[in-house]
């Protein structure tokens, strides 16, 4: 059987999805858990300060939405998704594992407050070591598990049948909304069993979700669809880069019909279909002229580090045209950032009674992220795409440019009110001669927070799952787990990307007299409402960077054989590129 050409099984479709989603749904749990109420965990059992411990948690966020380039290179060139995903999901429960028993075990923390005194020991260098290798373990599981899951839900689809084609569309908001939904447990459930009733079961609880996870993936092997991994992508790049370059002196072809094509070479990475010749970057167009000195055979297969097909030029322009699209991402997630930190330090001086006797913990108002974000899924897949579909002929209602653009137009939105909310809250807290108490509570309701929340999740609805759609659907076949960790890579560089700015607020905001916008003690005295301010003009920037990049856009034109016109060649080529 020819490397990645044909499935090992003709099995997938809808009865995979339960096992593929749950080991998914458990890693989500584990890390939002986790992750949402980090950074209660570094300030009061660990003893940071404020900004330490909120760039620790970006700083992880970042480093766990890097791993995944990692894991998409292995999957793709070596070990295929399936592999991928159990070895990674073993890593991350150990990681897990690690991290249980360094909040259970009194010596891997230091010791409480002494309250009467006011003194805290903060946590010394080998139970930051603890620390920092359980979150690099599940970090590189993560690694393995993202850029991975995905791809491999959408392989259990066959996109040369137009039936299933509509599937995967909507296989990207199933995998989101279930994403959610376990993201939601991870903020009400797990967070409010940590602050109640300990870390150890909050923690402990989802690594126990985890190791049943991957006993329930594993047992779905017989079921899934399987494609072979097929080569180094990033090799083929480099090859048609080598390629052009050495051939850079050499006169462009007349007509591209003259440029080098084997349909047998690329049989194992264009099993869905055939990238066709783009006028755009056309010096790489190069490494597709036959010369006398390629030597070349009917029978053997070229150097490709002098010639390659159209196919693999075709491959390397697509990635080059995503960059920009990608670019674009990286402030919106910048501005989510901030709800697992700063909005969520303002929630922690507001008041979260909703009645006599119950709190809502800080870190559950992300609940309030949440469920709009699910409602907006929800009836995005079930009324708007229908709806839009009728109108636009896309099966998946309107691209995913237009969709994406209507995320950044309302994280845009979410960081502009959130700033004049701030204000409020502080206006509160001088009205109660609460500015110089940062622990006590400040007469004025949590839920003025609301709309700041609300509108990050109804963002990440149209904006996340656009990217992801984009990246899944311009890359070139045989680099979609790569093309996948390329949403996650934007996460990374949104994490680090907050880190950086906080880091410079903190340094150049900082007054003689003690003052700075984003304070390590007492938020009551900072001025958070300019930093939000702040992302809100970055952002305003960055959606005409994005409509800019978005106007120009070339899609990707691929010759795909289609399963209900195969009856003849002629019949069964058909040219895609959404415009």
């Amino acid at each position: 059987m020819e490397k990645g050409t044909h499935l090992k099984r003709p099995r997938g479709g809808l009865i995979t999805m339960p096992f593929i989603f749950a080991n998914d749904v458990c890693e989500k749990l584990a890390v939002v858990g986790f992750q949402s109420n980090m950074i209660s965990y570094l300030t009061k059992e660990l003893h940071m300060p404020l900004t330490k411990a909120a760039n620790t948690l970006t700083n992880y966020g970042g480093t766990a939405s890097l791993t995944p380039l990692l894991g998409a290179f292995i999957s793709d060139a070596y070990a295929g998704r399936f592999w991928t995903i159990t070895i990674a999901s073993i890593i991350y429960q150990i990681g897990m594992i690690s991290l249980t028993l360094s909040a259970v075990l009194p010596e891997l923390r230091p010791p409480p407050c002494n309250k009467a005194e006011q003194v805290c020991q903060r946590a010394n260098n080998e139970q930051l070591g603890v620390l920092y290798i359980s979150l690099l373990l599940t970090a590189i599981g993560s690694g393995g598990i993202r850029p991975c899951v995905v791809a491999f839900g959408a392989d259990q689809f066959d996109e040369t049948d137009p039936k299933q084609k509509t599937k995967t569309w909507n296989f990207f908001n199933w995998y989101y909304f279930c994403m959610g939904a376990s993201i939601l447990v991870a903020v009400t459930v797990i967070v409010y069993i940590q602050d109640k009733i300990g870390w150890g079961w909050g923690l402990g609880i989802p690594t126990i979700a985890m190791f049943f996870s991957i006993i329930t993936f594993v047992a779905g092997y017989l079921l899934y669809r399987h494609l072979d991994p097929a080569g180094s992508p990033f090799t083929r790049l480099l090859q048609v880069c080598v390629a052009a370059y050495r051939k850079r002196k050499i006169p462009m072809v007349s007509d591209s019909r003259f440029l080098y094509e084997n349909e047998e070479l690329d049989a194992s990475i264009s099993a869905t279909g055939k990238l066709v010749h783009t006028k755009q970057l056309r010096f790489l167009d190069k490494a597709a002229i036959v010369t006398e000195e390629d030597d070349l055979k009917s029978s053997e297969a070229p150097n490709l580090w002098r010639l390659n097909s159209v196919h693999r030029v075709e491959e390397l322009k697509s990635v080059i045209r995503m960059g920009p699209i990608w670019a674009a991402g990286i402030l919106l997630i910048t501005a989510y950032a901030q709800q697992s930190t700063f909005s969520l330090q303002q929630a922690k001086t507001m008041n979260r009674h909703i009645t006599k006797s119950f709190e809502i913990p800080a870190a559950s108002m992300s609940v309030f992220t949440i469920v709009p974000m699910l409602t907006t899924i929800a009836l995005y897949d079930r009324i708007f795409i229908p709806v839009a579909r009728r109108f636009t002929g896309l099966d998946q209602g309107i691209t995913f440019l237009h969709r994406m653009g209507i995320g950044f137009f309302i994280s845009i939105l979410a960081t502009l009110i959130a700033g004049f909310i701030e204000v409020k809250r502080k206006q509160a807290a001088i009205a109660h001669g609460l500015v110089d108490k940062p622990n006590y509570t400040i007469p004025i309701s949590v839920f003025w927070l609301l709309p700041q929340y609300s509108l990050h999740g109804i963002a990440e609805a149209f904006m996340s799952i656009g990217h992801l759609e984009f990246f899944y659907d311009q890359a070139p076949e045989s680099m979609r787990s790569t093309a996948t960790a390329l949403f996650w890579t934007a996460i990374s560089a949104g994490n680090y990307v907050s880190t950086l700015l906080v880091t410079l607020v903190h340094k150049f905001s900082a007054g003689h007299d003690g003052s700075n916008w984003l304070p390590d003690d007492n938020l009551n005295k900072g001025k958070l409402e300019y930093f939000y301010w702040l992302l809100t003009v970055l952002q305003g920037l960055n959606l005409v960077y994005y409509i800019f990049c978005a106007v120009f856009y070339t899609f990707k034109p691929i010759e795909i054989q289609s399963k209900e016109s195969s009856k003849s060649k002629e019949e069964g080529m058909e040219l895609v590129a959404k415009v």
